[in-house]
């Protein structure tokens, strides 16, 4: 079994993800979604927690092996960028999703040198918007950034347009493909279920018709 099958497998086990392609999630842009995805719920469980810690660990020694600091997007990416800072040896640092309005207005805290190699870690991708503001976030403190790794991505259209514009590298442990795949194995959606998630990974204005 792949580590994108296995989490997968683990965050439906969990219900870190929800699949309910009949009765759809409204996100907080306001779309219509058959998936909702919470995956600050595999913090509670530690052999879950541990495939993915040791699964961004791998994933950055092959993919970005020059890194010199882990850095974790405020709030879900600091408890996994921590642990695998920890896990690595390495400096740890966290981005605020904008600068305190108080004190010395730092965005970045922790100490990150100029030139500094960084790999960003963050839980969930969906457009994309929020990390890429962190990474614009620590270039502009003169970090290097290697790329972004994360748990789990929708696969959107709009998010690899995004990476693409921005020239910023993506890796994540597991994905939405997978994810599917995996829920129609286990029983978890029908036939018919499958066919909606597709349809929504396609095009999520127009999957419902």
């Amino acid at each position: 079994m792949t580590l994108a099958t296995q989490i997968a497998s683990d965050l439906l086990d969990i219900k870190a993800v929800y699949l309910k392609p009949e009765d759809p999630f409204t996100w907080a842009s306001g779309i219509k979604s058959p998936i909702y995805t919470d995956n600050r719920i595999t913090l509670s469980y530690p052999e879950t927690r541990t495939l993915i810690e040791n699964g961004f660990v791998s994933k950055i020694m092959e993919e970005f092996p020059e890194v010199e600091v882990i850095a974790g997007t405020a709030t879900a990416g600091i408890p996994h960028g921590a642990i695998i800072a920890d896990k690595m040896n390495l400096p740890f640092a966290y981005i605020r999703s904008k600068p305190k309005d108080h004190g010395a207005g730092n965005q970045i805290e922790g100490r990150v040198a100029k030139g500094e190699k960084m790999v960003i870690i963050e839980d969930l991708i969906s457009t994309g918007g929020s990390v890429l503001d962190a990474v614009a976030a620590a270039k502009r403190e003169g970090a290097d950034v290697l790329g972004v790794v994360a748990i789990f991505t929708y696969e959107l259209p709009k998010a690899t347009e995004n990476f693409e514009k921005a020239g910023v590298k993506l890796v994540t442990l597991s994905n939405y493909t997978e994810l599917i795949k995996v829920a129609k194995v286990q029983g978890y959606i029908n036939a018919d279920g499958l066919q909606l998630l597709k349809k929504f990974k396609e095009n999520q204005e127009t999957w419902q018709d």
